[in-house]
């Protein structure tokens, strides 16, 4: 046999070998419990999302789906651990704005997120609530607006921690009205409710999960909701948009790997995640959260992912948002 065939005969081989080896193990898995990473603490809106979809996997796949809290440098500690874990399926990260915001809020991070994190699946968009503290006079999002800019330097804004969501959300609605508000940030939603709720800082822009049972039960004010649309799940909510033209924000999260994780785990991650989402009692549960169903492809989160990167860098850039 001709030397150059024989090599290809061998190289052909070994693929297909590993192709078989991959087959085997997407078939088996998962094997053992799956560890899913979440960048906050607990109690925050990730860490409630990443609740919901954990039982859910759990029930579907015959392995505990263990929730990891990992807070810490606005989330890229949670990252860094997912990207250099072995790429078997077994270690997951909820991936979510503030990982596109990182991008550009941190100059020398020692991995690129959209390269070494591989997409599984979208989960869900919610919208923030812009919201107040119940000892603040403002009642709608004008009002608030005259409060503010008749009190310059004395409003306390509290986020989940610089460059989160909340964070380049608030500074964004601070930009386009034109306000002079103090950022405080914590190392979470959580934490920041707390405060929020004892007074300690007036305003946030939370999103909805996290601070939806707290407006139910008189805790905070809401002024209107920061998506385009209003939300099913607080319908008399104006967005903020109906009175600072061209605003717009939310919150969305998904499930990410690490980079060389095996096509075929992904898809069946993939398929087990958009079938919770379709599931009509998870759906309902969502959706009492004010969250709206990612449903789709890996690929097309992954374009999701490059997109929304692109859009908060304009925003970073533009309030001069620095890290911790």
């Amino acid at each position: 046999m001709h030397p150059a065939r024989r090599r290809f005969l061998q190289l052909a081989a070994a693929a297909a070998t590993v192709s078989l080896a991959r087959f085997a193990a997407a078939q088996s898995y998962p094997s053992r419990p799956i560890r899913l990473v979440v960048g906050f603490a607990a109690g925050g809106p990730t860490d409630i999302t990443a609740r919901l979809i954990g039982q859910w996997l759990s029930e579907r796949l015959g392995q505990q789906c263990i929730i990891e809290n990992r807070p810490g440098a606005g989330s890229n500690i949670a990252a860094e651990a997912v990207v250099n874990a072995p790429p078997d399926g077994y270690t997951l990260l909820i991936v979510g704005a503030t990982n596109a915001i990182n991008a550009t809020l941190y100059e020398k991070l020692t991995f690129n997120f959209i390269r070494d994190i591989a997409p599984v699946s979208g989960l869900v968009r919610v919208p923030l609530v812009m919201e107040v503290h119940p000892s603040v006079p403002a009642k709608t999002v004008p009002e608030f607006i005259a409060y503010t800019k008749a009190n310059p330097g004395r409003i306390n804004m509290g986020s989940g921690g610089n460059g989160t969501t909340l964070h380049v959300s608030g500074e964004l609605f601070k930009l386009m009205a034109g306000l002079d508000m103090v950022h405080v940030p914590y190392r979470g939603a959580a934490p920041m409710l707390i405060d929020l709720i004892g007074g300690q800082v007036q305003v946030a822009f939370d999103p909805m999960p996290s601070s939806i049972e707290y407006i139910r039960a008189g805790k905070l004010r809401p002024l209107a909701v920061t998506t385009a649309e209003r939300s099913q799940a607080l319908p008399h909510l104006p967005s903020v948009g109906d009175f600072v033209a061209g605003y717009e924000a939310s919150s969305w999260y998904g499930i990410g790997a690490p980079r060389g994780t095996p096509a075929e785990i992904i898809e069946r991650l993939n398929g087990e995640i958009n079938a919770g989402l379709a599931d009509a009692k998870l759906k309902a549960r969502l959706a009492d959260l004010g969250a709206m169903p990612l449903m789709g492809s890996a690929a097309q989160f992954g374009q999701s992912i490059v997109d929304e990167t692109e859009k908060w860098a304009k925003v970073v850039k533009f309030s001069g948002a620095k890290p911790d």
